[in-house]
């Protein structure tokens, strides 16, 4: 991939919230998409496009898809409302290298579920409850300008356990104010792609607006950036060197080929 081109990223947000509760709406106006966006536009190296779940095909049409470097994913209420075949255009997208970044209740997104291939429950309580995620790898990407931890003041809890996958990395770990502690940064790799969970970003309190917040989605749009895009094919090849010769009644799979139990 031409790393010097701007990476191009589309921030898809159900916009459900902002629509039907006032203090949703006063925290994120615009909806939270376009929070997030602004801040990715200050970057230099992104684009920034959006999509919701009421646009066409949920603004995720074939050309948009196509196009997009990394998907950022913030869904709640209406899971069920994403169509399966979108869902498995996101899907086919990342394994072929499309970078995809899961925010807070978008664990129980169709296509990251799909992705995980697990439940992703998980344990909660809303009690505006003070939040420390640990930056425990503070050498990764993701936490480049990150300090040794990000205090939120109130926010929901998730708690474990969290029926994910082992993540290939895990890179911040949450404590919260009632006890309960998470794994809230977590990476993996899918096929060609590039996966990264982030817990926080419940709608009710300001987190999009948290400077080091919008840190971590900036790096972590550049270490889910796409290294190359390849359709995942099953062809017959033919061999590279020359094969020794081989009984005619050997099979190509090992065993004697036969028509009507008779040898060919």
């Amino acid at each position: 991939m031409n790393s010097s081109k701007p990476i191009s990223v589309t921030v898809w947000n159900e916009f459900r919230h902002e629509k039907t509760y006032p203090a949703v709406k006063a925290i994120y106006p615009q909806g939270m998409h376009v929070t997030i966006g602004d801040a990715l536009k200050k970057n230099a190296d992104m684009t920034v496009r959006y999509a919701t779940l009421d646009d066409p095909e949920h603004g995720l049409t074939e050309s948009v898809v196509g196009s997009t470097d990394v998907l950022i994913w913030w869904g709640h209420c209406a899971h069920s409302e994403v169509s399966d075949d979108v869902c498995w255009r996101v899907q086919k997208r990342v394994l072929e290298g499309m970078g995809l970044i899961v925010l807070h209740s978008g664990h129980f997104a169709k296509v990251f579920k799909a992705l995980m291939g697990t439940t992703c429950s998980l344990t909660w309580r809303e009690a505006a409850e003070k939040e420390r995620l640990w930056n425990i790898e503070p050498s990764h990407p993701i936490t480049e300008g990150i300090s040794e931890y990000i205090e939120l003041p109130n926010t929901e809890m998730y708690g474990e356990r969290f029926d994910i996958p082992t993540p290939d990395e895990l890179i911040f770990i949450s404590w919260f104010e009632g006890g309960n502690v998470f794994r809230s940064g977590c990476c993996w790799r899918r096929g060609h792609g590039r996966i990264f969970y982030f817990r926080p970003g419940h709608e009710t309190y300001p987190i999009y607006h948290h400077a080091q917040v919008q840190r971590v989605l900036a790096n972590a749009v550049r270490w889910a950036r796409p290294r190359v895009f390849l359709e995942h094919t099953a062809p017959n090849v033919p061999p590279l060197e020359m094969l020794s010769a081989k009984p005619a009644t050997f099979g190509s799979a090992g065993v004697e080929q036969t028509i009507d139990g008779k040898p060919k």
